[in-house]
């Protein structure tokens, strides 16, 4: 029996469906039809002779074939888009300084950068994991060429990924007596989640207090589990074992943030184009 083949635009097509469990989204994505996505997923599925994907009333899925079938996808177009790079003298070489909000590491981004690595293996792709407002900084400072910080929504300054909002949050049992000081784990300062909280507070004629100033996502996690106090994070950020408490004990909305892309005008254009496109194609969520 021959091995099966797999077309790389069916595969394209199927990863983009996997992706974002919607073949409209996907159609969108790849600017193709929504038929034509379809067909490229009919076809990839009688190739490998296995069901890939479930489509009800409730929308799509993955079956277990289909998880090992995206997992196959993603190597094999790494490879072949390599492949067509080396030998039409594209392969990328250079360095590209690349800055994180250290929140947003706890997003499925390290696996799109182990990718984007695979990919474009010849890229110097040097990380640096900071708070946003020292990451602008040295982004403005030319020490960096391309940030995905957490950013006032509606700035003008870069390429936002997702708009989100900030929430408060805390464990399950927290309790708050409305006659004391707000017990807050921050960043210490400048930190935007730490500024807009307090500002909340004090616009709403709320006491407060520091009882943990951390510099690290991991460091504010733990205190919060810890119960020291109630931080602000971005909704789609917050773990399953805390709780949004935004409403249980009246506190105010502190606001919205954008997850954006800025990047250094002199930096390597190819390179920061390639990795923005790797970011803005997948959707973030947290690991």
């Amino acid at each position: 029996m021959p091995a099966p083949t797999f077309d790389p635009a069916h595969l394209r097509s199927f990863l983009a469906v996997a992706e974002h469990l919607s073949f409209t989204l996907a159609a969108e994505r790849l600017g193709l039809a929504q038929p034509t996505v379809s067909q490229h997923v009919a076809k990839l599925e009688k190739a490998a002779g296995r069901m890939l994907l479930v489509r009800d009333t409730h929308g799509v899925r993955l079956t277990d074939n289909g998880d090992a079938m995206a997992g196959f996808a993603r190597a094999i177009l790494a490879a072949h888009d390599d492949a067509a790079r080396y030998f039409r003298g594209e392969a990328m070489r250079g360095r590209l300084r690349f800055g994180t909000a250290d929140d947003l590491a706890i997003t499925g981004l390290p696996k799109i950068l182990r990718e984007f690595r695979r990919a474009y293996p010849q890229l110097n792709l040097e990380l640096t994991v900071s708070q946003s407002d020292d990451l602008y900084r040295r982004l403005k400072a030319g020490q960096l060429d391309l940030v995905f910080i957490k950013w006032v929504a509606g700035a003008q300054d870069g390429t936002v990924v997702r708009h989100d909002s900030f929430s408060w949050v805390g464990v399950e049992q927290t309790a708050l007596d409305p006659a004391d000081p707000v017990p807050l784990v921050v960043y210490p300062a400048p930190s935007l989640s730490r500024s807009l909280a307090i500002q909340a507070l004090e616009a709403s004629g709320r006491t407060w207090k520091v009882t943990c100033s951390t510099k690290q996502i991991a460091g504010v996690l733990a205190a919060i589990r810890a119960g020291l106090g109630v931080g602000v994070m971005p909704t789609t950020l917050v773990p399953d074992d805390l709780a949004v408490i935004t409403h249980r004990f009246d506190l105010p909305p502190v606001g919205d943030v954008d997850f954006t892309l800025i990047r250094n005008p002199l930096a390597n254009s190819a390179a920061a184009d390639a990795l923005t496109d790797a970011i803005l194609g997948r959707v973030l969520s947290r690991s």
